[in-house]
């Protein structure tokens, strides 16, 4: 990713562990509704030297490292100020080996993908 980009990350409810390999057309009414396709998969680090992830959490600065298939290397979480904003975040790619200026984000959801994909109720609400 370009570390000149910035990201705009909202801050959602935790979903099931079974939501992760999600994929479908959630049905209008629900939560979600519309097309859901998996955009990258991976785990991700915390650096030794930092605050555990809580602990940066509550200060409003997340740093960490992504291990995916497109997102790879050091990023941070910044919170904006401001009483409405508060699940708002900037995602800030750091500037590191796996920083790529050329970088572009690309869809998943193509025409063929779209008509590859079913109906369904996600895990969280067919439980």
């Amino acid at each position: 990713m370009n570390p000149a980009d910035k990201r705009l990350a909202v801050m959602v409810t935790d979903h099931p562990l079974e939501y992760a390999d999600f994929e479908g057309v959630i049905p209008e009414g629900h939560y979600g509704a519309g097309p859901v396709v998996i955009w990258d998969h991976g785990t991700y680090t915390v650096p030794e030297d930092e605050d555990p992830p809580e602990k940066q959490l509550e200060a409003g600065r997340i740093v960490f490292t992504l291990h995916g298939r497109k997102l790879r290397g050091g990023f941070a979480l910044a919170r904006f100020k401001g009483g409405q904003h508060g699940d708002q975040w900037l995602l800030i790619k750091r500037k590191d080996e796996e920083a790529d200026s050329a970088w572009r984000s690309r869809t998943e959801l193509t025409r063929r993908k779209l008509g590859m994909l079913s109906v369904k109720i996600p895990p969280c609400e067919s439980a």
